[in-house]
């Protein structure tokens, strides 16, 4: 994996943060993030218990989203008591120190979550998985912050070291700081991007945690749930946090002030990488220019076709994720049927892996490969396959292959659920089946145009056009746009953006936000 280029692709259109990962040039992780969201993981809330449910041993609670968050027996945690305890008291308005406070008894491993917790109760708890579906978030009674090196752990005494760090001395070295620093009444967990680094900056991360849990403190007093108590940080923030390491080449932004604030977020934990930042500038958005949006578009989808031939049919069930190989057209007749089996899977088994983390499928995933008899070619595309998934940072599991080519991999997701829809509608009719005739359609953006620069007369308007109409009002002597800028006096400026529709346009106020004209 050395030689593999690592660059990440942060930009923002519209109220919606996307973040791209690519390796070698190729899509392999995709996150996306609306501003308007609730809440995302990592978040700690206060919610009030609605409804205990005895048969999963578990309870609902509200926390001001349409679907209340789920939160189970076992991830209430061993010093659960102690800490509903401690987090009523600050409620109430007591000035409690947690470095002083007298532990309650721990929860049994097993147990019912009926005599522990009852409707109406107010509970501290932290998103570990977004809402999916018709499923609201779930959620954990164990609070803990993470940092870029540290995770501080309230009410633990324990220091853990990642078990992806590996060097005995290393793990030596990171406990003996890790010791020297984890303060009373707190654990300690050491993070992959500990390794290599300082005592002083180990400290420094401990000390912005520390302040994290004091905030959580004082946002406790006197509080009513629902309330967010903690809000992690923004997804871009937390994606460099987690991911950024020195086998980066480049980090690239598309937003001026996503770029200050990681800019500012660098500078603090990592210095020595500010010089690998880089801010994108011209009329096009960073996932266009770079090639992103028809990545984007080739990867997402029932069906993936590889250049060979061979294809991928990826569907989604209600218990589990299926992966169908398919030949296609490819065939070598120099060989013979088991060895054009096994090139085939081969091929194909590299790019499942990467639509695995692509669209971060999770739970249980079968995948069929095309079928062979020799159980050393079944061996090799295992062990193929265990080595493209090494570079997965999510927890999975694989199986080696059936007799009938079935592999079965358990994976847990590491992100929100994302759905891409790469199907378009009907570019003139939009699917009504009827449509406005297109000689009047330039007629229509003037109008509208006119109609609201007259009722907003200070302000200036960008108006982004599908490939079709912006060559249309772009080119031409004189061009309709030159006739625009001199009747609207430059209050009016033009995009293209190749997403759009054949007749599709929107207009945008000064500030970035679409004017409606419905």
């Amino acid at each position: 994996m050395n030689d593999v280029i690592r660059e990440l692709f942060i930009d923002k259109r519209h109220n919606k943060v996307r973040i791209a990962l690519t390796e070698n040039n190729k899509l392999v992780e995709l996150q996306e993030e609306n501003e308007s969201d609730l809440f995302a993981v990592g978040d700690i809330l206060l919610g009030r218990v609605k409804k205990i449910l005895s048969g999963p041993n578990a309870a609902f609670i509200d926390v001001g989203y349409s679907k209340d968050a789920f939160l189970q027996y076992y991830d209430l945690g061993d010093n659960f008591l102690t800490l509903q305890k401690y987090t009523h008291e600050l409620i109430s308005g007591k000035n409690v120190s947690l470095e002083y406070y007298k532990d309650c008894k721990q929860l049994p491993k097993s147990g019912s979550i009926n005599k522990v917790l009852k409707q109406g109760d107010v509970v501290l708890i932290k998103v570990t998985k977004e809402p999916i579906s018709n499923k609201g978030p779930r959620t954990t009674a164990e609070i803990s912050l993470a940092g870029r090196y540290l995770v501080l752990v309230p009410f633990q005494n324990k220091i853990s070291i990642s078990h992806k760090i590996t060097d005995n001395e290393e793990k030596k070295r990171l406990k003996e700081m890790a010791e020297t620093l984890r303060p009373y009444r707190f654990g300690l967990i050491v993070r992959t991007a500990a390794q290599d680094r300082s005592f002083s900056e180990l400290q420094n991360d401990l000390e912005d945690l520390l302040n994290k849990w004091k905030n959580i403190e004082k946002n406790l007093k006197h509080a009513s749930p629902p309330k967010i108590v903690y809000s992690e940080l923004d997804r871009s923030l937390s994606v460099v946090r987690d991911i950024l390491n020195d086998s980066f080449s480049s980090i690239t932004v598309g937003d001026v002030n996503l770029y200050r604030d990681i800019t500012d977020y660098l500078e603090k934990h990592s210095p020595d990488k500010l010089d690998i930042l880089k801010l994108h500038k011209g009329t096009n958005s960073l996932f266009e220019t770079v090639g992103l949006e028809k990545q984007i578009k080739q990867s997402f989808g029932k069906k993936v076709t590889l250049k060979s031939g061979i294809y991928l049919i990826i569907e989604r069930t209600e218990a589990l994720q299926v992966i169908d190989v398919n030949s296609g057209y490819k065939s070598n007749d120099n060989k013979n049927q088991e060895e054009n089996a096994l090139e085939a899977n081969m091929e194909a088994a590299e790019e499942i892996a990467r639509q695995i983390r692509l669209r971060d499928l999770g739970g249980i995933i079968i995948i069929d490969f095309i079928d062979m008899h020799s159980s050393e070619n079944r061996r090799i595309l295992y062990d193929r396959l265990k080595e493209l998934m090494k570079s997965d940072r999510a927890k999975h599991t694989i199986l080696p292959p059936t007799e009938f080519g079935l592999v079965q991999i358990t994976r847990q997701r590491v992100r929100p659920e994302l759905n891409i829809d790469i199907d378009e509608l009907c570019p003139l009719c939009e699917g009504t089946g009827q449509i406005k005739p297109s000689i009047l359609i330039i007629d229509n953006i003037f109008d509208n145009i006119s109609y609201i620069l007259s009722t907003q007369p200070a302000k200036k308007l960008s108006l982004y056009l599908s490939p079709y109409l912006y060559t249309y009002i772009k080119y031409g002597l004189p061009s309709i746009y030159l006739k625009w800028k001199l009747k609207f006096k430059n209050k009016i400026k033009i995009f293209k953006n190749d997403d759009y529709h054949f007749l599709e346009y929107h207009i945008y106020d000064y500030d970035g936000e679409e004017i409606s004209l419905q």
